[in-house]
């Protein structure tokens, strides 16, 4: 018997029972659209993160403050430092607790002669979901943030439209913002922002620029942000507290663990570290950052995957149940056929090519239905489908039918003519 007679022996079989044929395949199609669903959202996710780390910037070292250590740009950024450090007090005395980050930290890791490796520093302070208001039209503001003007460029945020503020703001206290899309869009709609004056918080900011458009990461929209001089959101809105963060910005992506390290010596210096090991601080590289994300987000992709594939093996255990049954039913149809001089291969290539049959389109309908979800953002994630999880989820399911339809064909091709005819 040739393989087109095998095939179309093996597709009345299956045409014998759509329902129950239906059914099986849906076990595989369920089996291999969940696994390339969730491989893509891992994907989609890792993408995100490592486009959100990339935004700072290779060559960017963000410092907090922690509350559990310490036992506790050119020369026109240097005058801002110098001038703009009032309102921050330094405790020069016997350190009891973990000191907060300053001004004054910044001022000192902006001197070339402290730390030659850094090419700007940007002390962050940042107020949030403060409420802008202009002409009736109201926004909370996901996040407004008071720095200096080299933030801009060390956290990649470049202006679209307008211009972003300049030292001389800062030193003066200006009442200047730079708005995102989100924030431009909902007070403004198609009038133009730049000129116009809005009230944030009850306090008067004139919108200068617009944010180039970043897009939402998430759950959090990258888009609505305000960014305005230091000096101006502390006199406003936060008081001169300490800081939320520094920005460092290295001259080079090689320098970066230069700058690290030279940021390293500043700090602990002033803050009067003793154990290195144990700082009030910490310090993000990012490059390290995106390195270690990409693997625990491969590792996290992996475990999806696996848990996915397990329906792929509940399929499987399906198509064994069904083909015990179809041999079962079937049996009397294999006797006469044996009889009248089938081989024993021609009964095997049968039911082994129902099994593969069935797993091959539940497969490619899975393939189908799993390419289609992926077109949908799913829980803040846009999945990202990878070619390799297609044709890895196929191939397993064309397995899966052979491995598991095995033992069936073999039984059918095994019954003897004589006990076939006998079966009631």
């Amino acid at each position: 018997m040739n393989p087109v007679e095998v095939l179309r022996f093996a597709l009345r079989g299956l045409s014998a029972n759509k329902m129950r044929s239906a059914l099986t395949m849906l076990g595989i199609l369920i089996g291999v659209a969940a696994v390339i669903l969730l491989v893509a959202i891992g994907e989609g996710s890792s993408r995100q993160i490592q486009q959100n780390i990339q935004q700072l910037g290779a060559n960017t070292l963000t410092i907090t403050p922690s509350t559990f250590g310490g036992g506790g740009g050119g020369g026109g950024i240097a005058r801002v430092f110098a001038r703009a450090g009032g309102g921050q007090r330094q405790n020069t005395g016997p350190r009891t607790q973990a000191k907060n980050l300053t001004v004054e930290d910044a001022r000192a890791l902006a001197d070339p002669a402290n730390a030659p490796s850094v090419k700007s520093v940007s002390p962050v302070v940042t107020a949030q979901a403060q409420t802008a208001t202009y002409e009736g039209a109201s926004h909370s503001i996901g996040q407004l943030v008071g720095t200096y003007p080299s933030y801009f460029e060390a956290s990649n945020k470049p202006v679209a439209k307008g211009a972003y503020f300049y030292n001389d703001d800062v030193l003066a206290a200006r009442k200047v913002v730079v708005i995102g899309k989100t924030v431009a869009d909902d007070l403004f709609g198609t009038v133009d922002p730049i000129g116009k004056q809005i009230t944030v918080s009850g306090v008067p900011f004139t919108v200068i620029g617009v944010l180039k458009e970043t897009g939402s990461s998430g759950f959090q929209d990258a888009d609505d942000v305000a960014i305005a001089p230091l000096p101006a959101v502390q006199q406003s809105l936060t008081g001169f507290g300490p800081l939320g963060q520094i920005l460092v910005q290295a001259k080079s992506a090689q320098a970066v663990d230069a700058a690290q390290s030279e940021v390293t010596e500043v700090l602990n210096q002033r803050h009067g570290i003793t154990d290195p090991a144990n700082p009030d601080y910490r310090i993000l590289n990012s490059a390290s950052l995106q390195e270690t994300v990409s693997a625990a987000i491969g590792t996290f992709t992996v475990l999806l995957g696996a848990v996915a594939a397990i329906s792929l093996l509940v399929g499987g255990i399906g198509i064994t149940n069904i083909m015990l049954v179809t041999v079962t039913e079937r049996t009397r149809e294999i006797g006469i056929r044996k009889a009248i001089g089938a081989p024993k291969g021609a009964i095997l290539g049968q039911f082994l090519a129902e099994a593969t049959m069935l797993s091959l389109v539940g497969g490619l309908l899975g393939v189908l239905i799993a390419v289609i979800g992926a077109q949908f953002t799913i829980a803040g994630v846009k999945p990202v489908i990878v070619p390799t999880s297609i044709a890895l989820a196929l191939g397993v399911s064309v397995a899966i039918g052979l491995f598991f339809g095995s033992y069936p064909a073999n039984r059918a091709a095994g019954l003897r003519p004589i006990e076939a005819l006998r079966f009631e």
